[in-house]
């Protein structure tokens, strides 16, 4: 099972991103989650107790240099596209509660030149890991799916957008929903997060008809709590985890 998570910024899609790991993990699987967005904060709200200390994939200039052949910053010349990546996880990840976690860092858009080291190293280890048959892969994404390649993306089981009651939630879904259709990406669900009544689920269901549902969170201040407490989030709300398992199978059955 390999899921990009994507969505607006403050929907709770790293939220999600924790949520889902963590029920793969409860479901049997070996599961690698990889914080992608910029904004990282995946290892905090899996409760890692130093997040600060994690340095992104992108900033390690002695292994970009040495798996790619060129120093990070240089512009022009030659370097690697497909550098050795099997032994990063292993020598890379933190581990928490058995998920292990790395950290990408800022994955630079085409046309950055002095970047593309680090998008090579970043983009081989993704694409090594989405066909890695023994573990399941979380992708935490910024919103939007270009950053990390067509050929990348589209590898992915499903592309799973995190929407809350709100139309800018609902504008960048449709985004999303549109630039998946556009590398042929098939399977793409929505989860509503944040959902406090019927009617909050009513109106993503009817501002985004076109869309797959995969399910629908409750807003629960416990998750919020733990949030800014630094604890993880999977263990905050006993609730959350039924909902999360019935997504998971759903996921499996659509992928079957």
């Amino acid at each position: 099972m390999k899921l990009a998570v994507t969505g607006k910024g403050g929907v709770g899609k790293t939220t999600v991103s924790a949520l889902l790991a963590r029920g793969l993990q409860k479901a049997g699987h070996t599961v690698i989650a990889i914080d992608a967005d910029p904004d990282s904060n995946l290892a905090a709200t899996m409760g890692y107790p130093h997040p600060e200390t994690i340095r992104p994939l992108v900033e390690l200039k002695d292994l970009i240099e040495e798996r790619t052949g060129v120093k990070p910053g240089t512009t022009g010349g030659m370097f690697r596209l497909n550098p050795f990546v099997e032994d990063i996880p292993e020598k890379y990840a933190v581990e928490i509660d058995g998920i292990k976690v790395l950290v990408a860092g800022a994955v630079k858009k085409g046309g950055s030149g002095c970047y593309c080291p680090e998008n090579a190293l970043v983009r081989t280890l993704i694409s090594h890991l989405l066909a890695d048959k023994e573990i399941a892969l979380v992708l935490d994404m910024e919103a939007g799916i270009e950053h990390l390649g067509r050929g990348t993306i589209a590898a992915v089981d499903h592309l799973v957008v995190v929407v809350e009651p709100g139309r800018r939630s609902v504008e960048t879904a449709e985004r999303i929903a549109k630039m998946a259709a556009e590398i042929g990406l098939r399977r793409v669900s929505v989860i509503g997060n944040k959902i406090r009544s019927e009617s909050d689920k009513a109106f993503l269901q009817k501002t985004l008809p076109g869309m797959h549902f995969a399910g629908f969170l409750p807003y629960d201040p416990a998750v919020r709590d733990a949030e800014i407490e630094g604890k993880p989030v999977a263990k905050a709300s006993t609730g959350m985890e039924s909902v999360i398992a019935e997504i998971i199978k759903h996921f499996k059955e659509e992928t079957k």
